[in-house]
């Protein structure tokens, strides 16, 4: 069990850092024995019961001048070497008078973030950043685009969890792992441009001639663009007029009989826009007029049952359900009314969402959000491969979008070829595999036909995906299994106080795949398995019972 020590202001971000490091843990209290006292700022640690101390602070505390630490420096905002990856620190961090290739140095100066004071009977590591100041950035605020790549959250777990380990404490967790899989990934796609006809010679379609004629010819002379591909988007620039005139097929409309061609039932997710050419609100007043579409979801109701009639999700693709309550009200109805469901999930239109919209968003009713992303590249904003709740938030999940099409290969953007977003997208999926959680895509409607044709990469990923031991689920079914894995209480032992027990409240089974619980370093366990190369073993949550879990003492 981890006791935490924190801040009262600090509470709600040290409750949903173990919501993402689901182990056991607790607010400290006095008179209790704990296998890691976990403490923050200018807490006392002295006379604390506890086999391991983790100090965390970006600043010079009490605690070390008492040890007499020597401080090397201090620095706001730096990045740290952790193994082979690195660690953003957003806000203060401390070097300490070490040097060396240790489990965590400042890249610049290459002396240590982590201080081992020698103290009898006890393990104590003094670690030079604020975490809980970190994981509030990196909900809050998010990552700039310089550190997007970087899952930075999911990192600070994984350093915590190896100090732990290393000290020869028990640890037990709940890992984002559904049962049976490696990791979950979700396949979306933004609705913004289901027919060409609809446009008529605006600057979407101008746009389209445009990249279609001249933009293919350039692409193809710089080794971006196949011959193939340059062929069908003259044809389809040819044959625009006709499909104006209604006398040849619109290109851009049967994207769900191709989305369901190339996924070959893996569902997925469509967020559709409410209400046609009205651009909405920013936040600072009227959106751009070219943010309207050209449709509603009532212009594309047929679409929208079939994509309901194949399994897949129908969400909304809001305009301003992010800043106006009554409004989300209206966008949900809407597409509540012609999908015929009650659950919805909602991605805003160009990705508009400031601090409030958490709670907006969660009195109009939504499932889920998927609103969190870049839209110039692709990575991790809020640090994650997992659903988190915003820290303003009652209830609402954020399933955080990391790949956008659009940011992949638009030139204004990183304007990668396929060859190299593969390469790009091949280390995003190592990093699923690797922490687990979910990886969210959002490959638009119109981009598997001219004049972006971005096919090819798009079925490498699901093959990559489908490669990699991915559980495939919609927004919702992910949320859904996330709220599984939130609702598992560790509750201490009555008996033994160094022991917990995990009380799955959730009824395992169902449409979403079960828990596991994982034990790092247990010597025994309630279903003994071999221990896999990792140091650690799994244990299948697969019913609704109480599961002791070996926390500082063998059971």
């Amino acid at each position: 069990m981890i006791g935490v020590q924190a801040d009262s202001s600090e509470h709600a971000v040290v409750a949903e850092f173990f919501e993402l490091f689901k182990t056991p843990w607790e607010f400290y209290r006095e008179g209790r024995r704990y296998d890691v006292l976990l403490s923050t700022g200018n807490q006392d640690v002295n006379g604390k019961s506890a086999q391991l101390v983790l100090l965390y602070a970006g600043r010079k505390v009490p605690f070390d001048a008492q040890e007499k630490i020597g401080i090397a420096s201090r620095k706001h905002n730096c990045v740290l070497a952790y193994k082979e990856a690195r660690i953003p620190i957003y806000g203060d961090s401390i070097a300490f008078q070490e040097k060396g290739t240790g489990l965590l140095v400042d890249e610049e100066s290459r002396r240590s973030a982590i201080n081992r004071p020698q103290i009898p009977a006890k393990t104590v590591v003094r670690i030079g950043y604020d975490l809980f100041g970190e994981i509030r950035t990196l909900l809050d605020v998010g990552q700039p685009a310089a550190y997007a790549g970087i899952p930075t959250l999911e990192l600070h777990i994984a350093l915590m969890r190896d100090l732990i380990v290393a000290s020869q404490v028990s640890l037990v967790e709940i890992p984002p792992v559904p049962d049976g899989y490696s990791f979950i990934a979700c396949l979306t796609h933004d609705v913004d441009h289901p027919s060409i006809r609809r446009h008529g010679l605006d600057h979407t379609t101008l746009g389209f001639l445009y990249r279609a004629v001249l933009g293919s010819v350039a692409n193809l002379l710089r080794g971006r663009t196949p011959v193939r591909a340059l062929l069908a988007n003259w044809a389809a620039a040819l044959k625009l007029p006709f499909v104006h005139l209604g006398w040849a097929h619109d290109f851009w409309r049967g994207f769900v009989d191709r989305y369901l061609e190339v996924e070959k039932g893996l569902c997925s997710t469509f967020f559709v826009i409410p209400f046609g050419n009205d651009p909405g609100r920013n936040s600072d007043g009227p959106a751009p007029a070219f943010r309207a579409s050209r449709y509603g979801a009532g212009d594309i109701a047929d679409l929208i049952q079939q994509m309901t009639a194949a399994g897949c999700e129908v969400g909304l693709h809001g305009i301003d359900a992010w800043l106006d309550s009554a409004r989300a009200q209206e966008e949900f109805e809407e597409i509540r009314r012609i999908a015929g469901t009650t659950e919805i999930g909602v991605r805003m239109h160009w990705l508009y969402y400031d601090q409030h919209s958490p709670v907006i968003l969660e009195q109009a009713g939504a499932a889920c959000d998927s609103t969190i992303g870049y839209r110039e590249t692709v990575g991790y904003r809020a640090g994650t491969t997992q659903a988190y709740k915003p820290l303003k938030a009652a209830r609402l999940l954020e399933m955080p979008m990391q790949v956008m099409d659009t940011a992949l290969f638009y030139p204004v953007y990183l304007g990668l070829t396929s060859r190299q977003a593969k390469s790009l997208l091949g280390r995003m999926v190592d990093n699923a595999a690797e922490f687990g959680g979910c990886m969210t895509t959002n490959w638009h409607d119109r981009s598997l036909v001219p004049e972006r044709m971005w096919d090819a990469c798009y079925r490498d990923l699901l093959a990559d995906l489908k490669g990699r031991g991915a559980w495939f689920a919609t927004v919702g079914q992910a949320a859904s299994w996330f709220q599984k894995r939130r609702a598992v209480v560790f509750e201490a032992d009555g008996v033994d106080p160094q022991a917990a027990y995990a009380k799955v409240t959730a009824a395992q089974g169902g449409s979403v795949p079960g828990l596991r619980l994982r034990v790092h370093n247990a010597q025994k366990s309630s279903e003994p398995r071999p221990p896999s190369s990792e140091g650690y073993v799994d244990i299948s949550l697969d019913r609704s019972l109480n599961v002791p879990a070996p926390c500082g003492a063998s059971r």
